[in-house]
């Protein structure tokens, strides 16, 4: 199952956050050689988790990670407007409408379906959060991910040639990729609402404990 859990929250599920920060390390540091840096615990975390963003986490059923990305407002600080103008064309991209999706991570041996289940998930966060477009940046492995699931960004720019090529990209939040995500992962557009309701829905928590 998916839950959206903001970073100040993160300390009340900690095998998940332990196991969300080591695989962001397994991956990004370990796996990718990103110029990353790991605190004493082996987390691989940034001044951007400082900053209280969303995760959107896939839960295993043993409790554990299994695929996570962060997001953050663009009126804030976010990694494109600070770290690659260079991709935008020295145009930052600030709005209410726009928020950024970055450290998209997938743990080792992940299920089958994580990947479209984190994209369906956001787009999903998207719509309830009246939003219009999501940002990010990703190298030269995920468009093909991207489009396998059914929801490819517009590139923005690129730099470098494959396989180290990085862009920055737009996805359109709307209720046609949501369904398009579903109809191809086979996830239905009904679960990913309930897991945005378990995480948000006050009335369904107090019912579920009443249950």
């Amino acid at each position: 199952m998916i839950r959206f859990i903001y970073a100040d929250e993160l300390h009340k599920f900690p095998v998940l956050k332990e196991t969300m920060f080591r695989d962001r390390a397994a991956q990004f540091k370990h796996r990718l050689h990103w110029s990353v840096t790991l605190d004493e615990n082996g987390y691989e975390v940034d001044q951007y988790d400082a900053l209280n963003p969303l995760y959107t986490i896939w839960e295993d059923a043993n409790g554990r990670h299994g695929g996570s990305m962060r997001t953050l407002p663009t009126i804030g600080r976010t990694m494109v407007n600070e770290h690659f103008l260079d991709l935008t064309g020295g145009v930052e991209i600030a709005s209410p409408f726009i928020w950024e999706c970055t450290r998209f991570c997938l743990a080792p041996g992940a299920a089958p379906g994580v990947a479209a289940g984190l994209l369906m998930a956001g787009c999903e966060m998207g719509l309830r959060f009246g939003l219009e477009q999501a940002i990010g940046v990703f190298d030269a492995r995920m468009p093909r991910i991207y489009g396998r699931i059914g929801w490819k960004p517009d590139v923005i720019g690129s730099r470098g040639e494959a396989p180290d090529s990085i862009s920055v990209g737009l996805w359109n939040i709307s209720e046609q990729a949501r369904a398009e995500i579903s109809r191809r992962s086979g996830i239905p557009v009904s679960v990913v609402a309930r897991w945005f309701d378990r995480s948000f829905d006050t009335t369904f928590h107090d019912q579920a404990v009443a249950a």
